[in-house]
């Protein structure tokens, strides 16, 4: 019996996706970590997020979480959710002014909150930056799609991932997001979707698996995800 964290820093959905852990994975014990010792602690961590990112960076630096996450990050099995996926990355271009640079850490070895032209710096796990649809898209038949991208949508498995076991390529997940993660490094894609553009829904490496879909709000294939974590030994 393992112990699964659902890391609380004030920004996710922690109910839906603690009952869901809770139902895949029974003999683990779950637990929502809102300090650095009940990370630690953890043999693995559902990291999700959802809101703006300059608020989650913030929120996670204030809650004291931030190398805590970062240590755990480097060996146990990690899973990011939404805006939890989008943060693994260098930067985004959400923040004051809608655009950003490169993503970085200051010189004693934390994070900065905002990036030069006006972005978010991230936690600098994968290479990438996470920037928003563009306006006026439409889908194949010309009809206008909204942003937020909001509702179900077909996740294609772009490699094998042990995730991705039992789940049918072409899978619809649940969606709710503005941004979206642009890998610098093709080999961390496992899932894109479309919605206007082509663009990455899933992404792995080593022990960290995320997602910009909600497993816990994708019915039987979300839980099934899940279920497959609560197992995986990278």
């Amino acid at each position: 019996m393992g112990t699964i964290a659902v890391i609380d820093y004030g920004m996710g959905n922690l109910r839906s996706v603690f009952k869901a852990l809770e139902h895949v994975a029974p003999r683990h014990r779950v637990v929502i970590a809102q300090d650095a010792a009940a990370i630690a602690s953890a043999d693995r961590a559902v990291f999700p997020g959802q809101g703006a990112m300059p608020d989650c960076m913030a929120h996670l630096r204030q809650a004291g979480l931030l190398d805590a996450l970062l240590e755990f990050a480097r060996s146990r099995p990690l899973f990011g959710v939404c805006v939890g996926e989008q943060m693994l990355f260098d930067c985004s271009e959400e923040g004051e002014g809608g655009r950003g640079g490169r993503g970085g850490r200051d010189d004693e070895g934390g994070h900065e909150g905002k990036v030069g032209d006006g972005g978010t710096s991230c936690l600098g796990l994968f290479p990438g930056r996470v920037i928003r649809f563009p306006a006026g898209q439409r889908d194949h038949e010309g009809r206008s799609l909204k942003v937020p991208h909001m509702g179900w949508n077909t996740v294609t498995q772009v490699r094998p991932h042990a995730l991705w076991q039992g789940i049918p390529d072409e899978e619809r997940f649940y969606f709710v997001h503005s941004y979206y993660a642009c890998p610098t490094d093709p080999g961390l894609e496992v899932g894109r979707s479309e919605h206007g553009v082509s663009f990455t829904s899933a992404v792995a490496r080593d022990n960290i698996f995320a997602t910009q879909f909600h497993p816990e709000k994708s019915a039987a294939a979300g839980l099934r995800l899940y279920a497959n974590f609560a197992s995986w030994s990278p």
